[in-house]
Order: C-alpha cells, then structure tokens, then sequence
C-alpha cells in the first residue's frame, strides 16, 4: 500500500511573486504563504485561487495557512484570501511577522488604492480583521493545529521572524522553507534546521545559480561606488524594503562614515528608523548574538549619521545617499526620486537585491534606459549598478539545507525554470533523491511507503540491540496502540497461555542387530562430530542412554521387533532439530555402522 502527497503552487512556481504553494499530506491540505505579485496591477497579481474553489468555501478545503514571514510576496493576498475569499481556518505565523506586516499590507493599500485609484482591493478593517485570526507560534515551538496536524518553526534568517515551518501528518511531513539565508549577516543569524528526515523539502530557489562572494568584498564594494559618487557630488538611491536589508546597509554606511568622518547626508524613509529601532527592542531575541549582546549599552540602530528624509530634500543640490522603499522600484518613495535623480550621469542607483519581473528595478537591471512610466516615458541616463546583499541562499546554501535536513524529495519554488534546472542536476548528482520544480497549477504526485510506528519496551529494545537487532517477537495492537512485545512479554500483558510445538522425526533400522545402548552411543560419537563442526553446539548422552542438545532429545527404542531412532525438539531450536533430521535422513544405517 502507498500513500501519495500532492503539492501544487498557486504562484511561485517557476517564478518569482505571489508565493502560495499547496500541499495535499494524508487527507489535510496545507497552504503554505499567500503572497503578492509586484510586478502585476491586475489579477495575475494574486495566486490562482480558483484552483482551490469559489469563494466561500477556502475554510472547508484548506485546513491549515502558514505565513512564512512579511515581505508582500508571501502575505500580500492574505486579507483577500481571508475577508474576500472567505478562509476563516488556522492562520499560523510568528509573533514579528504577526506584527510587522499589516503595516506593510496598509502602505501597500494606500499607494494601490488612495493613490492609484482602484477599487477592488481589501480594505484598512478587512486587514485588521484578517490579523485577529493569527496564532503565533515561537521558534523551535511545536503547536498542534487538530488531532492529524502538528507544526514546528524553525529559524530562516533573512528577515526578522522568518521562519522555515516543518508539517507532520501521520508519518508524512513537509518542510517549507519560504525564503531563507544560510550565511550570517550583521543584524540575523543564519538559518537553521536539525536533521528532521521530511518526506519532502520545498525550497526557495531565487539564487538556484548564484555562489556568492565574500560578504567583505560586496561590502567593500559597495562603499566604494557610494564614497565615489557622492566625492563627485552625485546623489546615490538605494531602493530597500522596509526591514531587512536596509537595517544591514545602514549599518555597513554608518560605520563607513563614522571611520571616514564624512559629512554627507544619509537618509532613510520617513517612519522606517522609528518602526525598525521599535520592532527590533520588541523582537530582540530573533537577532543575532552580536545584537543581543550589545543592545543594553548601545542601540546599533541609533543612527547618527543618518536621518529622516523628507520629499523636500529630493531637489536639494549637492550629494547625499538615500535608502528608500520599496526595494523593485515599483512604485511609492523610491520611485518617485529615481524618476527624479536618472537624468543626471552623476547619480547612480543601486539594487541590492533581487527584482521580480515586470518591475521597474528588473527593468533597469536586464539593460532598459528607455522606461515607460504611467506618465509618459523616461530616459535613464544615471548609473546602475546591482550588488546583491541579497538574504536569499545562493546555491552552495541550498545544497547545506539538504545535507542539513536529509530529506527524501525535493521541490523547487521561488525561481526561475531555467536556474531550477541547473540546481535539480546538483541536487540528484550529490544527493541521489528526486526533485521536481512544478510549474504555476501544475500538481506533482509524490509517492511514500506508509509506516507503521510501534513502541518497544526499554527491556525488549536492549534485547533486541544485544542480538544483533535481531527481534523474535509479535506486533500486537493493545487500546489503539501497536505494541512490539516479546513473548514473554506477550504472554503477561495478553493473558496468553503459552505452548509450546514439538517436531519429530523417526527412522526404523530394519538390517540392524544392535543393542540399542550400542546404537545411541555411535550415534552419540557421530552426531557431536558432525554438529559441532556446524557450530550448533554439543550433544550430551544422559545416564538413560538419551542424547540432548537444549530442546532436541534422541532416543532409541524397539517397534515391532525393529530398532527405530526416535528425535524431538521445540520449535525454538528448528536449526538443530532439522540439522539432526538431515543428517539421519541422507546417512541412514550407514552413520551407525561406519
């Protein structure tokens, strides 16, 4: 018999945007993240859920919705899904994310609906309402979300309170990684995860085909190009998302410009300082050791070189440096400035992670200087430059996660095709298991053996560990549990009487004129030759003339005025009981008389 778990991705396969992935693991459906797609303004933006019905019936389909942490892509539809498409089940995600993304999702909604104008878009109180239905849950913490489902949180790094989510149901289970980082940076530490054996592993792959630098060398890097830009007067943008890598880039210029006594300005989005320093002292142990260490004396998030910027400023002459959201250049703050700052050669932009496509930053990137806006088009003619800070595992971390958590199957997600395909061949070449990269709708069938779990008492365990795990027992099924019990064991806990199966066997000497004392003794000589070469032990002749070797007894006695040898044993010692037989069976007369 074999169980099978299905796993289709609602968005994010082979893809980049809206990641919404849903497993199929022993009769429980599990969605995992309900993203956005940035690069979208219709209703390709949310993840196809008419896959799983009409509205209205989400709650009696999906049994359980995990968030895996605040960034649009992974929760920008959850309002939708919840207010509009009607979910009303488990919501599981952790306490940081919990607080930090319905922020998010209300800037979000201001800029699509106050300042683009649409209108079928959830609203301020559908958003408020969507976040009352969260249960959190703490890293390493295991919640029972109904008697069948159980989940455990694991530490993903990339941003505050991201979390890789292993689901056991029955004795299947699936780890969802939703975006991750395998190398610590100066404010998280890197992710982690024991070795939990998943029937499967669905797993980011934005960098499928990326093996990073040295951190030290991008860092070096990007001061460089900042410092040289800014000493010939240029203006340099920085789009970033509001927690994440912009708390790592301000720390990296704050220290640059501490050491180096510069005095140009620096500035962040207005409300992000005040919401980082807020939601990082609030949230202190999902940081690093470092951070933690040193927060009592010394917020690192006080910046004093770098202050708020106001819209103001975007005109002023001179240099500065300005980190602003969101990071694609998609619309809001720093998109405005870079239309503003990309005429002038002096000035420069660069992305410090990754652009979904459709977006002006993915634009930029693949080459464009000719943009199309909502106002007409532009002419970049400023310098761009991408240097990945990325908290996205390359694939040299990929590759940890799997020799770290050994599972069975692989999925791909969160990527492009072409780059998935190139890290299936690392992954089946250095680990011998399969793996798959689904597309959008497409459903992937994964075939498991079921198992069965018994428990062993701590007797009947060092027993069977000091035979060479060997165990000679029966597996009973004892108040809906299955029990593996020896037979004594058996016999106790049942109320079994015991019996014990006696085997013979007999062979009439009919040309033999012998005492019957006189036959057992040769049989005695010849049978202990013959056994102990076999290494099944010795056989010792009572007084009685009888020969015994633990169960099996020999005897000679006369029948109708022949000799007949008779042998017995129990079934505990077939092997020898069956030997002896043997041996009278081919040798006959001639054992006795040789």
């Amino acid at each position: 018999m074999t169980t099978d778990i299905k796993i289709v991705p609602l968005g994010a396969g082979q893809d980049v945007g809206r990641s919404c992935v849903l497993v199929s693991i022993s009769g429980k459906n599990i969605m995992f993240d309900c993203g956005m797609h940035m690069g979208y303004q219709d209703e390709r933006r949310f993840p196809d859920f008419s896959y799983i019905s009409q509205p209205g019936g989400a709650t009696d389909i999906i049994d359980c919705l995990i968030i895996s942490h605040f960034h649009l892509d992974h929760c920008g539809s959850l309002p939708y899904f919840t207010e509009k498409f009607g979910y009303n089940g488990p919501l599981i995600m952790t306490a940081p994310t919990r607080a930090i993304a319905p922020i998010l999702l209300e800037d979000y909604r201001k800029i699509t609906v106050d300042r683009y104008g649409e209108t079928d878009f959830f609203t301020t109180t559908q958003i408020k309402q969507c976040i009352k239905k969260v249960r959190t849950i703490r890293v390493h913490e295991t919640i029972q979300v109904d008697k069948d489902i159980s989940v455990k949180c694991y530490y993903a790094g990339h941003v505050l309170g991201a979390g890789m989510f292993l689901v056991k149901v029955g004795t299947q289970s699936v780890l969802y990684t939703g975006d991750y980082n395998m190398t610590p940076d100066r404010h998280l530490g890197c992710a982690w995860v024991d070795r939990c054996s998943p029937t499967v592993l669905i797993s980011e792959s934005t960098y499928a085909t990326t093996i990073r630098d040295s951190k030290r060398c991008r860092e070096r890097d990007f001061l460089k190009k900042v410092y040289n830009v800014v000493e010939a007067g240029g203006k340099v943008l920085i789009p970033v998302f509001a927690l994440g890598r912009a708390q790592e880039l301000c720390i990296l210029i704050e220290e640059f410009w501490d050491r180096m006594n510069l005095k140009v300005p620096v500035y962040f989005c207005h409300g992000l300082t005040e919401k980082a320093t807020n939601y990082y002292k609030l949230f202190i142990t999902w940081t690093n050791e470092k951070i933690k260490s040193t927060f009592v004396n010394r917020n690192m998030f006080d910046f004093k070189h770098i202050s708020v910027f106001d819209r103001s400023y975007m005109n002023n002459p001179g240099p500065m440096v300005v980190f602003a959201t969101p990071g694609m250049l998609h619309s809001g703050m720093s998109l405005n400035i870079f239309k503003a700052w990309c005429h002038d050669a002096k000035n420069m932009v660069i992305m410090p992670g990754y652009c979904v496509a459709g977006t002006m930053g993915h634009k930029l990137l693949n080459g464009s200087r000719k943009i199309e806006t909502d106002k007409g088009s532009i002419t970049v003619n400023m310098a761009v430059e991408y240097l990945s800070f990325s908290a996205h595992a390359d694939a040299k971390g990929i590759l940890q996660l799997i020799k770290n958590c050994q599972p069975k199957n692989v999925v791909l997600v969160h990527g492009e095709e072409r780059k998935m395909s190139f890290l299936i061949d690392k992954i089946t070449d250095q680990f011998q298991i399969p793996c798959f990269k689904p597309a959008n709708g497409e459903q992937i069938n994964i075939l498991c053996q079921p198992q069965v779990s018994a428990t062993m008492s701590k007797e009947t365990f060092k027993s069977v560990r000091s035979a060479g795990n060997q165990f000679d027992g029966m597996l009973v099924q004892k108040n809906n549990q299955l029990l593996l019990l020896s037979r004594e064991e058996a016999v106790q806990q049942l109320g079994l009487k015991p019996h014990t199966l006696n085997l013979n066997y007999k062979l009439c000497l009919t040309g033999l004129n012998l005492e019957g004392s006189v036959i057992m003794e040769r049989l005695h000589t010849q049978l202990s030759s013959i056994i102990t070469d076999q290494k099944l032990g010795t056989f010792k002749r009572q007084h009685d003339g009888t020969l015994h070797l633990n169960s099996v007894h020999i005897t000679c006695r006369t029948e109708g005025g022949r000799s007949v040898v008779h042998v017995s044993w129990n079934v505990e010692d077939e092997p020898i009981g069956k030997a002896v037989s043997e041996i009278l069976e081919e040798c006959g007369e001639d054992l006795i008389t040789n």
